[in-house]
């Protein structure tokens, strides 16, 4: 029997002290029963938390935070509706291959299986999104299930763990001597994870580099997230490959480099032998590897940390490991017999070629200005205020339909991990969520997000949070009263007895949004001009405020569905 004189600690303050000792810094959330103790706690034990008004957007935000990162972004939810409000984030954090945990309170296990309040089996619920779950059964198990949820987060290819937190544990109490025992216990849980870079056929790679006619290099967000930028770029300096980032990739080599082949995408693809794919997967993103987008004969060569990822592509060769490792040791076998291939290479010519003359025509098209707004003048001017920047380069957030996908054309990237978009799932609602996470990770850089009117509307309550919290966030909304653009339905459309309603994809034409930052003390401008728009982004980047741009664009300028048309 513990010595009535120890302190005695609770659950809920136990579970602060794992996370700070488990070297938590952050954590997001909506705090409520059974979980409110655990941030106010956590707050105590040195763990910043972020107070989220939708658990949907504090579990964006705890992706993001673990790319942006590389270490597991934490949220905290109620139990049963918070917990299934949160599977967005989780599920958002696998279907990316992020590192996230998600913890949520869960109704008293004497009273399971009995309708308790807010009773839901939530082990199970999240089973389809975590790599890893857990549930406290008792106050002994908290700190060595909460190393191991964050262990098992980051380990081998990176996705989200759940803990389940009853609320009869958070009220069991232990003394001060018991608790700091189970901590000490806790740390550095053994997690079986194997890499096996030094077992590779580096040599093979090389060998097929080398003999390539129409080598390309593609990265995407998985060597964004193991830090690769600088072997990437010493490979790509030292043998003059052309290079694809995908757009998440955009970044980690300058979107201005002369090899990049952003513009000349469809020739790059089609037309590449031999394709070094690291950190990206042959997915819908990059049209599976299969024509007629790529070459019937094209040889992949898949860098990817997960050895089932690999299995199931099927490359020429497959390289199982972490992305920098893999190219650092790419990069030591070209040292020993270097190539290069040479502007003046047919290929290097070819591809560069197609990108200036791409740029071109783009740039003749941004170059005049449209009123009423269309896509691309606004998204000029955007682009420009966010390069007058310089470095640190301010963090970019985008989403949307047109607005995601012209902002991928005409935003440039220059630094690495200063791009978050939809992503794999192509998830809308994301936006405000990763700009409070970007702001968190990244303090020294200015966040600006890119949104459709659709997509802020998603999460458009948490500009309260920017605001509550003073976040360098300015978000610019692309507002052209609806979903795709408003009402884009034919005559033959418009019938039956609801036929006067408004179309399902509008919204309220001229929406006032940047009212909504003003009413939580931030700022709000209204544009419909170059000189308006030029003018809100000077005032609100200087001030580093949070601001919501209301950009009004003509309602007819995008397409439905942007880039994804025959999807709908």
């Amino acid at each position: 029997m513990a010595d009535a004189s120890q302190i005695q600690i609770d659950g809920s303050t136990l579970v602060a002290l794992s996370l700070a000792r488990a070297g938590v810094q952050v954590m997001f959330g909506v705090v409520g029963i059974p979980v409110t103790s655990v941030a106010t706690r956590a707050v105590a034990a040195g763990v910043r938390f972020i107070a989220f008004h939708n658990e949907q957007s504090a579990g964006y935000a705890a992706s993001a935070y673990g790319y942006l990162t590389g270490r597991p972004g934490v949220f905290l939810t109620v139990s049963a509706p918070g917990c299934v409000h949160g599977l967005a984030g989780l599920s958002n954090a696998g279907a990316n291959t992020w590192p996230a945990v998600m913890i949520s309170g869960s109704c008293d296990q004497a009273d399971a299986g009995r309708g308790d309040f807010q009773e839901l089996d939530q082990l199970e619920a999240v089973k389809p999104f975590v790599k890893f779950s857990a549930k406290a059964t008792d106050i002994s198990l908290l700190p060595r299930l909460v190393h191991q949820v964050l262990s098992h987060a980051v380990a081998g290819r990176p996705g989200g763990c759940y803990l389940d937190l009853p609320s009869d544990v958070l009220h069991q109490t232990i003394s001060d001597f018991e608790a700091e025992k189970f901590l000490s216990e806790a740390e550095n849980p053994r997690i079986e994870e194997i890499r096996t870079e030094e077992s590779l056929d580096i040599a093979q790679a090389v060998s097929l580099l080398r003999n390539a006619e129409r080598p390309l290099i593609v990265f995407g967000k998985g060597a964004a997230f193991a830090r690769a930028e600088e072997p990437l770029s010493k490979l790509i300096e030292a043998t003059g490959i052309p290079f694809l980032p995908t757009p998440m990739g955009k970044g980690l080599v300058p979107d201005t480099h002369e090899l990049a082949a952003t513009a000349a995408r469809s020739l790059a693809l089609g037309r590449c032998d031999v394709a070094l794919v690291v950190g990206a997967r042959l997915n819908w993103l990059l049209h599976f590897g299969e024509p007629p987008r790529w070459s019937q004969d094209v040889k992949f060569i898949l860098v990817d940390v997960s050895k089932e990822e690999i299995e199931l592509r099927k490359p020429h060769l497959g390289l199982v490991g972490d992305a920098k490792k893999v190219l650092e040791l790419i990069n030591k076998e070209i040292k020993e017999q270097p190539f290069c291939l040479g502007k003046s290479h047919p290929w290097v010519e070819a591809i560069s070629k197609k990108a200036k003359d791409n740029v071109a025509k783009m740039e003749t098209q941004l170059a005049k200005d449209v009123v009423p707004f269309n896509f691309f003048t606004p998204m000029r001017i955007i682009r420009d205020a966010i390069l007058e920047q310089g470095s640190p380069a301010p963090i970019l957030v985008s989403e949307g339909a047109n607005t995601m996908d012209v902002g991928r054309s005409v935003l440039i990237q220059n630094e690495p991990r200063t791009r978050l978009d939809a992503g794999t799932w192509g998830t809308m609602g994301v936006g405000l969520g990763y700009c409070i996470a970007a702001a968190v990770a990244s303090p020294e850089r200015l966040v600006v997000a890119v949104e459709g009117d659709s997509g802020f509307g998603f999460s458009a309550m948490e500009v309260e949070t920017l605001v509550r919290y003073q976040l360098p966030v300015i978000v610019i909304v692309f507002n052209n009263g609806g979903v795709y653009g408003g009402d884009r339905r034919s005559p033959d459309e418009i019938t039956g007895p609801y036929k006067d309603d408004p179309a399902p994809t509008s919204f309220v034409p001229d929406s006032a949004y940047h009212t909504l930052a003003a009413a939580f003390g931030g700022k709000g401008y209204k544009v419909g001009t170059p000189e308006e728009l030029k003018a809100a982004l000077s005032e609100s980047f200087s001030a580093r405020k949070p601001a919501v741009i209301n950009v009004i664009i003509d309602p007819y300028a995008g397409s439905e569905s942007g880039r994804m048309q025959h999807k709908n």
